[in-house]
């Protein structure tokens, strides 16, 4: 037997595989799903849910919201929902589950780690709003951060007023750190809400371009600035897309703010929706953006391919030179290049082995049942006591992993073994691999340092939220301490504003 919405289904997600990744089909059971990521808004419990083993697991709540009146913690296993078991479905198919209309119900059924018995909680849906701002604080008496992590309805509005509580809070207030790392980015029109805050009325954000040139556009700042002169730096990394890069790119163009961290993902195209028959949506890409300079920052071709279908990165000899509006060179065709880059921070592997097979957020949760209150989440750090109970916790546990040295030693093995030497060497050459092993076990005093950070911060966020994490995290976050560094200094940060500043341009 066909199906024949399954053969519709997979003959229109072919066609689009030919365009962009960007353009898709949204059938009607995806709508709602859309409709959230387009509003931030949904009906729902405020939980993050991720699948371990054959349970969907809670990893997060959201503050202020069902999950959290509830008591729900992160690491409950999800056994049933409204009495119907969950144990090996899909973590789709759970969400859609916990969804539903403010004001209705869902009964739990949990296993929390450290009870004998499955926990009954009952939930009462309401809406969520995914908040644009997540955190915003003061740095110092003069230096502010916000950061924001979308782009749905309200993020220029959500920033002006963090601003304004910013400067309510600290009058000496003369500088803002915009952090936009790992925003994928969101609406056009809060993009150019977002730097309407910082430029004034009538400042050119963006033009869109498309074939049908009746369709262009050009969008400029509609209100007035809540502040032209305050000192801004955007903090920006890879994963810094779309509406993010047209802030950040933006405010480059417009010299009106330092952009620091990594190159950006460069994304320039821009998408409208088109209804559908049978409640279904077609999202299509219809343009691409320029910012103030005229350069676009699409980083790839999806016109121009290679004779396996692969999508081609723009060179850089057809990488094209453009002015900011004080005349520093800037190219377009690879996202936003940082006025100050800075490397994204390296993990060692232990940690990353750590993190992988979730024994620091096994330990929180752990360390959230033994401790009920956390007083000072802001100043909490991982004593020598509290990483010798991590140490103890891990003595049965399997956090293995392969060091690069490790690689590299079987791959002289393979060689020697080929070349029929190994024979008269094996003994010196387990010698050493012996001599590796009993080194890599001290990775775990090695790294403490590094690995204790993010204990620090898997375990305050369980007692006060993604806000305490995120308050954590300024803390010991080399690209805040730079961005401080550079707005404190008044000479620097003109000077990297000035004509004769050369932006660096590596593809690294």
């Amino acid at each position: 037997p066909i199906s024949p919405g399954t053969l519709t289904e997979s003959a229109i997600e072919s066609m689009l595989e030919s365009l962009d990744p960007y353009t898709t089909f949204i059938p009607e059971s995806e709508i709602e799903n859309h409709r959230m990521s387009t509003t931030g808004h949904y009906g729902g419990i405020g939980a993050v849910v991720r699948k371990f083993g054959r349970y969907d697991t809670i990893v997060e709540t959201y503050e202020d919201t069902p999950a959290q009146f509830s008591g729900l913690q992160p690491g409950d296993k999800m056994a049933k929902v409204n009495g119907s078991s969950v144990v090996d479905l899909n973590t789709d198919e759970v969400v859609k589950l916990l969804r539903g209309a403010p004001g209705t119900s869902a009964q739990l059924e949990i296993i929390r780690p450290g009870e004998e018995k499955p926990i009954i909680v009952n939930v009462v849906r309401q809406e969520i709003r995914m908040k644009n701002v997540v955190y915003f604080g003061l740095l110092n008496s003069k230096i502010g951060l916000i950061k924001l992590t979308g782009f749905t309805p309200n993020a220029g509005v959500d920033v002006r007023n963090a601003i304004q509580d910013l400067k309510k809070s600290s009058p000496e207030l003369n500088a803002i750190v915009l952090d936009l790392r790992g925003n994928p980015g969101g609406l056009l029109r809060e993009a150019i809400s977002v730097v309407n805050n910082f430029v004034p009325r009538g400042e050119l954000v963006v033009t869109t371009k498309g074939k049908v040139t009746e369709w262009n556009k050009a969008y400029r700042t509609l209100g007035e600035a809540i502040d032209t002169e305050v000192k801004l730096a955007v903090l920006v990394d890879r994963r810094s897309a779309s509406a993010s890069e047209i802030v950040s790119g933006t405010i480059q163009d417009l010299d009106h703010g330092v952009v620091i961290g990594q190159r950006t993902f460069g994304k320039g195209l821009v998408q409208s929706t088109r209804t559908l028959v049978y409640n279904t949506q077609l999202k299509v890409t219809t343009s691409k953006y320029y910012i103030p300079s005229g350069r676009c920052i699409q980083a790839l071709d999806y016109s121009n391919r290679d004779a396996s279908g692969k999508v081609k990165t723009i060179p850089d000899s057809l990488r094209n030179s453009f002015k900011t509006k004080l005349g520093r060179q800037v190219k377009d065709g690879a996202g936003v290049q940082p006025d100050v880059p800075l490397p994204s921070p390296k993990m060692s592997k232990i940690l990353v082995a750590l993190l992988q097979k979730d024994l620091i957020f096994e330990f929180a949760n752990q360390y959230f049942r033994q401790n009920p209150r956390l007083n000072d989440t802001a100043n909490f750090n991982i004593d020598p006591g509290t990483y010798a109970q991590f140490m103890e916790f891990l003595k049965d546990k399997d956090y293995g992993y392969e060091t690069e040295s490790e690689k590299a030693l079987a791959t002289f093995k393979e060689t020697a073994v080929r070349e029929r030497y190994f024979d008269r060497i094996n003994e010196e050459f387990e010698q050493l691999l012996n001599k590796k092993k009993s080194v890599k076990r001290k990775d775990l005093s090695m790294f403490q340092n590094e690995i204790s950070r993010y204990l620090r911060l898997e375990i305050v966020s369980r007692y006060g939220y993604r806000r305490a994490r995120i308050q954590s995290s300024l803390v010991d976050d080399p690209i805040v301490m730079q961005a401080v560094e550079i707005l404190q200094d008044e000479k620097r940060y003109r000077n990297i504003l000035s004509p004769g500043f050369k932006i660096p341009d590596t593809l690294s």
